[in-house]
């Protein structure tokens, strides 16, 4: 079991930040982030995210036009930007992936399949996002996930051949304390739990 300290910085005192110090995120950093979060179980080991990590002002650039008002200044100004996108077509890696069970992607593919594996990218490439935050903090990251930006300009500016498909966006950086809001409450056992 992990101890207190290690509880309060996954979640307990984790927050989602919204301004960031003027401190990079290195190659390294984001390859240790990747190699942690691949780890994490997915439905037939199916693995459908697929991650760009924008560190660029270019790229910055082309993010830009996608984002809401309010968060385009946090966004701009974060070490890395992490487009959460997924590959519907992840079946075509199950050989590689899932190789206990060869026949595996004909439970995704064709015509019929197609709602079936649109939901397990999606559901599955979600699960993996939450990786991504949890092996960020664990490397002593903080991390800012966010909707609010349209999908369909991000889709068009970094897969423009529509094979991947954007989920939600993830700033990653060193948190600036002071731009921190209140934190919010949350549900109680009760009030989201039901034991049967």
């Amino acid at each position: 079991m992990l101890d207190d300290r290690s509880l309060d910085v996954l979640f307990r005192n984790a927050r989602v930040h919204n301004g960031w110090q003027d401190k990079p995120v290195s190659d390294d950093q984001l390859r240790a982030i990747y190699d942690l979060m691949k780890w994490g179980p997915t439905s037939a080991n199916s693995s459908p995210a697929r991650l760009v990590f924008v560190r660029t002002q270019e790229g910055k650039e082309r993010l830009r036009p996608a984002l809401s008002s309010g968060n385009t200044e946090k966004t701009m100004t974060a070490p890395v930007t992490a487009i959460v996108a997924y590959d519907p077509l992840f079946y075509e890696h199950l050989p590689k992936l899932f190789p206990h069970n060869l026949t595996a992607s004909g439970w995704f593919s064709g015509e019929k399949n197609k709602a079936v594996a649109e939901a397990t990218a999606f559901r599955n490439g979600s699960l993996q996002g939450a990786y991504l935050l949890i092996a960020a903090r664990t490397l002593g990251l903080d991390v800012g996930p966010m909707s609010g930006f349209d999908n369909a300009k991000v889709d068009a500016a970094f897969f423009p051949d529509g094979r991947f498909k954007s989920n939600f966006l993830c700033n990653i950086g060193y948190g600036d304390q002071t731009k921190l809001f209140n934190r919010n409450p949350r549900l109680s056992f009760e009030e989201a739990c039901t034991l049967v």
